[in-house]
């Protein structure tokens, strides 16, 4: 499972532990195999874990929890991820700065 994903899923579960693999799927874009696929992972590795509760619209509900390691990898995931993003965001800063730079030169050859 990419550092993305990843993220993504222990954000959402730490926000929302009570939704469906279902939601999770939907609100992530990707697959209800690949949701499964990835929550079962994240257990069986002990970043999260899953439990039964009772509510009045399912009987059978699960409840989806991190754990400490769980926590202590979200935050470790989020530093990652959020340096990954930063570079991104500079490479596209330049690109702008380039293309910018690419039409103000096509403007002064117009006139």
């Amino acid at each position: 499972m990419d550092i993305n994903t990843r993220y993504r899923i222990l954000k959402i579960i730490q926000e929302q532990p009570e939704l469906s693999q279902r939601d999770l799927a939907q609100r992530m874009g990707i697959s209800l195999g690949k949701t499964n696929f990835c929550i079962q992972a994240l257990i069986k590795v002990g970043l999260i874990k899953i439990r039964n509760f009772r509510n009045s619209k399912n009987k059978a509900a699960y409840l989806y929890q991190l754990t400490p390691s769980g926590i202590e990898e979200k935050a470790q995931v989020t530093q990652a991820f959020l340096k990954r993003k930063l570079e991104e965001y500079e490479i596209i800063q330049q690109e702008i700065a380039e293309l910018q730079a690419d039409v103000a030169a096509c403007e002064e050859k117009q006139f």
